[in-house]
């Protein structure tokens, strides 16, 4: 894996999220407020871009489409796509599955990612 700068720390406030590309990856680093992470871009249920989601108690992404949500710290799914009423008929065709995360590093002001 090779380390990227993606941004300066002060690009995204705490917080916030920002989506990027990265050698040839769309992925969206995180600002919460015990520092930078990232993961790949794109919900694991029908993928859905996450920078257009929120983030929800302080460490969890939430999905703009059918609100599934995943720690964003690990990856792994929180709550599995739960609106609007009906989506869990589609469930069934995609199970559950953790987001990609990427290892975030801060040096000199600027958010650098693995990938």
């Amino acid at each position: 894996m090779k380390q990227h700068v993606v941004c300066r720390t002060e690009e995204i406030p705490k917080g916030q999220l920002k989506a990027f590309r990265v050698g040839g990856e769309k992925i969206v680093v995180y600002h919460l407020k015990d520092g930078f992470y990232a993961t790949q871009a794109h919900c694991t249920h029908v993928f859905a871009p996450l920078a257009r989601g929120k983030i929800v108690d302080g460490c969890r992404v939430q999905c703009p489409f059918h609100h599934a949500r995943f720690d964003i710290r690990t990856g792994e799914v929180i709550d599995w796509a739960n609106f609007p009423p009906g989506i869990q008929l589609l469930n069934a065709l995609r199970g559950e599955k953790a987001l990609k995360t990427y290892k975030v590093s801060v040096r000199d002001g600027e958010v650098r990612v693995s990938v």
